[in-house]
């Protein structure tokens, strides 16, 4: 049972002022659009919002209960998912010029291991490069990879050859909210009441309609009562990839399901989700600014944008089957220490990572199979 965020630690006085600033500043973008704004729009503000949103202020998000961050990505578990990603890289370099974009690069550790387990395999890269939205994030990165040989670029780069990274990039990229009242979508979106936010529904526009319909198309009736969210954000930075890669591989990583899947009928209210101090609860209203609003991502969307706009689906598998294909096992070593049996635990473990993060391939002048598909490929269920 995902926890009420009543029973959540209450955040310091600075926090709390934070947020408060935050909320007035998105109460006068409510009233200033009618009384009503769309969630996307509200999941922008609360996330990136220049110097207030979550993204784009100065708290610490990555991390472990103990240091104070919200939540933990592979890379921060184990250098040994850098080390499993760098047999991948590894082999797309065999084609291309050995260079990587990765994009919301977090805390730094990812590009740090990667670099690090490429050099031990006497691979020299050509250039990294990272696209980070985030101002405080990407100052943290270069104080971590200072001397690195890392650059940050402003925008995607066109016509790149190589490899391109997106580790838990589509989770926090705005999403839209429908229901369904009898058998039409209604779109919730955030009201007032005073000074409060509120969830509020309006009529669905054509585009979320559309959308809806052809979801049932797919999956069958929608109930009345459902609830869910399409990533119509994400589905565009797919189409985007198209003219960003000439040749190479983008693989990204994240937690989420095809779409028949995701919109189970069992599945009642989507899949939005908060982070705050290692906890989860389900009100992205509550403290805005200081909880990591995220919504899991419909693989088929991404992957059918992507083709669309021209790129090739490469390979879709687990977690798990990704790292152990890229030979994470046998980088473990026969003289392991507990840590790291545990780091691998919770990388590869159905009740942990291993099962609801997946990894989708695109690519474009890519022929050779990819080893992390070799076993567990599930392409077809997309």
């Amino acid at each position: 049972m995902v926890p009420s965020p009543t029973a959540l630690p209450p955040p310091d006085p600075v926090a709390a002022d934070h947020s408060a600033r935050l909320q007035r500043s998105i109460v006068e973008a409510i009233r200033a659009s009618g009384g009503w704004i769309r969630f996307d729009r509200y999941m922008e503000l609360a996330l990136y919002a220049p110097g207030l949103g979550y993204y784009a202020a100065g708290a610490r998000k990555f991390g472990d209960a103990a240091t104070g961050g919200d939540f933990v990505t592979a890379p921060e578990i184990s250098p040994l998912f850098a080390s499993a990603l760098a047999t991948q890289v590894a082999q797309v370099f065999a084609h291309t010029p050995a260079r990587i974009v990765e994009f919301g690069a977090g805390s730094g550790v990812l590009a740090r291991d990667l670099l690090d387990a490429l050099a031990a395999r006497g691979i020299a890269v050509e250039r990294y490069s990272i696209v980070e939205l985030s101002p405080d994030l990407a100052e943290r990165q270069r104080a971590l990879l200072d001397g690195c040989g890392v650059e940050w670029l402003a925008a995607p780069p066109r016509g790149f050859d190589g490899v391109m990274l997106a580790n838990e990039v589509l989770d926090v990229m705005p999403v839209r909210l429908f229901v369904m009242r009898g058998r039409a979508p209604r779109e919730r979106g955030v009201g007032l009441q005073g000074d409060a936010l509120v969830f509020a529904e309006r009529d669905a526009d054509p585009e979320l309609r559309d959308a809806v319909a052809a979801i049932e198309r797919e999956v069958g009736e929608l109930p009345d009562g459902y609830g869910s969210e399409i990533g119509f954000a994400a589905q565009a930075w797919m189409r985007s990839a198209a003219a960003w890669l000439a040749r190479g591989v983008l693989l990204a990583i994240d937690y989420g399901f095809p779409r028949r899947e995701y919109y189970h009928a069992q599945r009642l209210m989507g899949t939005l989700m908060c982070h705050y101090r290692h906890r989860a609860h389900a009100d992205p209203l509550w403290l805005p600014g200081l909880n990591d609003i995220t919504a899991h991502v419909d693989f088929t969307a991404m992957a059918d944008a992507a083709h669309a706009a021209g790129l090739d689906v490469l390979g879709y598998t687990t977690q798990a089957h990704f790292l152990m294909n890229c030979g994470l096992l046998d980088q473990l070593g026969a003289g392991h220490s507990l840590k790291r049996a545990n780091e691998v635990q919770r990388l590869l473990s159905e009740a942990e990572m291993g099962e609801l993060f997946k990894v989708l391939a695109l690519g474009r002048g890519i022929t050779e199979p990819l080893l992390g598909f070799a076993r567990g490929d599930r392409t077809a269920r997309l």
